[in-house]
């Protein structure tokens, strides 16, 4: 009797199995694709294609969802044109059969198109397959509808930043020399200075500050525009206009948040008895976000106007180094009062844990948890 029950669940589950193969996927091309290489620093080819064996499971689909607003090639020829949201499928045979051709060159052209935008798959039915929901990530959805306008954005951006940076430099050159010095960051030269720069909401210290919070604004935006474009879409109205003004905005809020910044530093720096530690404390990691933000914007820049759909991954590489970098100034700078100041170390460590470690941690957390 116990074996009889066995067969039948045997049985059973030997035509289940059958059945689930009308829907076995032979082969998953869809990372497969060759992405087009760059054409000039301000496009891209804007295309995915691959060779594609017509000859192999003959009796098989190939099956593509594809997005809006795609041409598709089958070689030189041209296939169809997608204008919406299309999710395509041909048998084998009836493609051999009508290019004349054992393999084709596969060709999607679109605007910004990636590889995580195509699903490609071989099948053996294509109506047992899952529609994968051609709802694009936030990047790509601002890649897709708005590429052009972020990009000029961005290049109005930093062209202002530039220009306003040129102005000051011929304004005020001792000031900025002092204050940009990349060789600052690995000196404690600033520490036995104590007390030449303490006009702090002079018109020159403010405007050098205005200057480096367009930097940090700008790649706050670029990062919440590409992390979480739905979020931005539903706060702010799409256009170049509407980013360009976001930004100011940012800016001008980043300045206000600034300016309570130091005034906590030197608060604590009073409580500690650290005397006027608070300017060279906070001129040093000032110039670490300036050469940092630096760095963020050159990396954006090159894949915005060349690699457009890898934006999303170079720019999480990269505010995860800026994460350890600035970990890495803190760490630096308390060797340096360690070094400069004769004060006792837990005392420094107290200080600078309250002032910079344990805010910047909390923030990361903030981005992060909003990033996801």
């Amino acid at each position: 009797m116990i074996k009889k029950i066995l067969l039948s669940i045997l049985c059973l589950s030997f035509f289940q199995s059958l059945t689930k193969l009308n829907a076995q996927v032979l082969e998953d091309y869809s990372q497969k694709w060759d992405v087009g290489e760059r054409e000039s620093w301000f496009g891209t080819s804007d295309l995915v294609s691959q060779e594609v064996d017509l000859t192999a499971f003959p009796l098989s689909y190939l099956y593509l969802e594809i997005p809006e607003e795609t041409v598709v090639f089958a070689g030189d020829k041209l296939w169809f044109y997608a204008e919406k949201d299309t999710v395509w499928s041909r048998q084998l045979i009836g493609i051999k059969e009508e290019l004349k051709a054992n393999e084709i060159n596969l060709t999607l052209y679109k605007e910004g198109i990636g590889t995580q935008d195509v699903k490609f798959k071989k099948v053996l039915d294509p109506k047992k397959v899952s529609f994968d929901s051609q709802e694009t990530t936030g990047a790509f959805k601002i890649r897709e509808d708005k590429r052009g306008d972020f990009r000029d954005f961005f290049v109005v951006s930093i062209i202002i930043i530039l220009v306003l940076i040129a102005l000051y430099k011929q304004a005020y050159p001792y000031i900025f020399r002092g204050l940009s010095k990349p060789s600052g960051l690995l000196s404690d030269d600033d520490f036995s200075e104590i007390g030449s720069l303490q006009k702090f909401f002079s018109l020159d210290i403010l405007s050098f500050v205005f200057i480096v919070n367009l930097m940090t604004a700008l790649v706050g935006v670029l990062g919440f525009a590409i992390f979480r474009p739905d979020l931005f879409l539903r706060l702010f109205p799409e256009g170049f206009k509407y980013l360009l003004m976001v930004w100011l905005v940012v800016s001008f809020g980043l300045l206000v948040l600034t300016i309570f910044k130091f005034l906590a530093i030197r608060t604590f720096a009073y409580m500690f008895d650290l005397g006027k530690v608070e300017f060279p404390h906070f001129f040093y990691l000032l110039r670490l976000i300036i050469w940092g933000s630096m760095l963020f914007l050159a990396i954006a820049f090159m894949f915005l106007m060349n690699s457009f759909f890898q934006l999303e991954n170079v720019l999480e590489l990269t505010f995860r180094g800026f994460f350890w970098m600035y970990l890495g100034g803190i760490g630096v700078l308390f060797i340096m009062m360690m070094n400069k100041l004769s004060f006792k170390k837990y005392h420094l460590f107290t200080y600078l844990c309250i002032a910079e470690l344990v805010p910047f941690l909390i923030l990361a957390k903030w981005v992060m948890v909003l990033g996801q």
